[in-house]
């Protein structure tokens, strides 16, 4: 992170970073996907201008980020141009809550939002991502002189931003980059110190994570991306740039996915000769792997856009899965299935550090809603489970609705069920992530020391 030129003794100098009052131990600092290029200061004004389009996009809906990508304002731009606006975008989100904090001190009231969205862009180049102050300053002056409505305000914003360039963003935390609704049910949920750990992770980009099919050497590819190699054999790697260009990907030996995201299949532990459903199975990185394990699986989703994805890594990889489309509760096959794999529809909380904007988009009511989606898809999959077969039963959420309280309620309704207990190490997860009950609950910060991974609740259950 930097601010602008020095001005003073402790304010401004280039690469400091947001003080946070509760930072814990620093680990060493990683190369960062969204780091500008060196040259970032001649990028212009229409970048910056689809950089607000995609912070606010992100900020109106769920999904809104992605839709936004679409749009005239961001496809028109050449690819670098592009890319910098994504990261400026994203490095905005992930530090929403503390670039406001240094605003509100600076405003004496609120600005109308176009005049707030040019000012967190030109913070998030300035104090997140290094881009020179001068290039984010004069530009912003410039987006703010382009348009009637917002000219009255550039002297504004020339002095706000040059302001903070001069005195230093003062002390802020980490937080504040959480909605507030948020922050106040992971700390009932998990504590003072784990919700100082999520706050802390919320403000990381993460690595690119890999699966490798079974015959790849993960040590080998590790070498070849300058990555490591994590517990369970995921390879991890803060390479950054066009994974296609990257050793091993048109051979097929690997797709990327998080090494959370990978715990699930492994805690299933299909084997060779048996038969598998992975249900809510799209974008398919989870049926993968359990092709790859020599299961016989089938791939169901209600979405056919969503299984593109499944078919490409299929084909590339030269692995198989019957694909079916259709709602798990309204599929009318009549086999059953040594291993469910159920990756139920969720919030998505969890994975805030790769998507910042599911925090902002994620609402309340949604919790309650997903849940009994949730309950149903369970109450499906039980019905597919084969005598003496396994369940296991996932989501990418924080929220105690989504996981714990789920499973708890599905024993209930189903005594022919019990807990058969996850062991961390023998399938690399975090050995903290084990509850009392047998389940996994991995949160973002754990494995902080490694770059950190997805939050994600996972229980496996035997069908006796």
């Amino acid at each position: 992170m930097s601010g602008g030129a020095p001005k003073g003794k402790d304010s401004g100098a280039r690469g400091r970073r947001l003080a946070d009052k509760a930072r814990g131990p620093r680990r060493e600092p990683k190369p960062q996907a969204e780091r500008v290029p060196d040259e970032a200061a001649d990028i212009g004004v229409e970048a910056r201008i689809a950089a607000g389009v995609l912070l606010n996009a992100a900020l109106i809906r769920r999904g809104g980020l992605d839709e936004a990508l679409a749009l005239p304002a961001v496809t028109a731009l050449p690819g670098p141009d592009r890319a910098f606006a994504r990261a400026v975008a994203m490095a905005a989100l992930r530090r929403l809550g503390e670039i406001d904090q240094i605003l509100d001190r600076k405003l004496q009231k609120r600005p109308p939002e176009t005049i707030r969205t040019l000012l967190r862009i030109a913070l998030a180049q300035t104090l997140v991502l290094g881009t020179p102050a001068f290039a984010a300053v004069s530009t912003a002056v410039k987006l703010a002189e382009r348009d009637p409505k917002t000219r009255p305000y550039k002297a504004l914003v020339n002095a706000v931003l040059r302001g903070i360039e001069r005195e230093g963003p003062g002390l802020t935390t980490a937080e504040s980059n959480l909605p507030d609704w948020i922050a106040a049910r992971w700390k009932q949920t998990y504590g003072d110190a784990a919700l100082a750990g999520l706050a802390l992770a919320a403000r990381e980009e993460p690595a690119t994570d890999l699966s490798l099919k079974p015959d790849a050497d993960p040590a080998a590819l590790a070498a070849d991306v300058e990555g490591e190699v994590l517990p369970g054999g995921t390879v991890r790697t803060f390479k950054r740039g066009d994974v296609a260009s990257w050793p091993g990907f048109e051979d097929g030996s690997w797709w990327v996915q998080d090494a959370a995201a990978a715990v699930p299949v492994r805690l299933l532990a299909p084997k060779s000769g048996e038969t598998a459903l992975d249900m809510c199975a799209a974008p398919g990185g989870k049926t993968l792997q359990i092709a790859a394990s020599g299961a016989s699986v089938v791939a169901l989703d209600r979405s056919d856009a969503r299984l593109k994805r499944l078919r490409q890594n299929l084909a590339r990889t030269g692995l198989e899965a019957e694909i079916a489309v259709m709602p798990a509760e309204d599929w009318l096959d009549s086999r059953t299935f040594d291993a469910v794999l159920l990756d139920a529809p969720c919030t998505a909380t969890g994975t805030f550090r790769r998507n910042p904007e599911v925090l902002r988009a994620t609402k309340p009511a949604e919790v309650a809603k997903l849940a009994d989606v949730q309950h149903r898809l369970l109450d499906a999959a039980a019905l597919r489970v084969a005598p003496g077969g396994r369940l296991v039963y996932c989501v990418c959420s924080l929220e105690r609705e989504e996981g714990e309280t789920q499973i708890i309620a599905f024993l209930r309704r189903n005594p022919g069920f019990r807990t058969a207990p996850a062991v961390p190490a023998e399938i690399g997860a975090p050995d903290e992530a084990l509850t009392p009950e047998g389940w996994l609950r991995i949160l973002p910060s754990m494995w902080a020391e490694k770059g950190g991974v997805d939050g994600f609740f996972a229980a496996r259950l035997e069908r006796v």
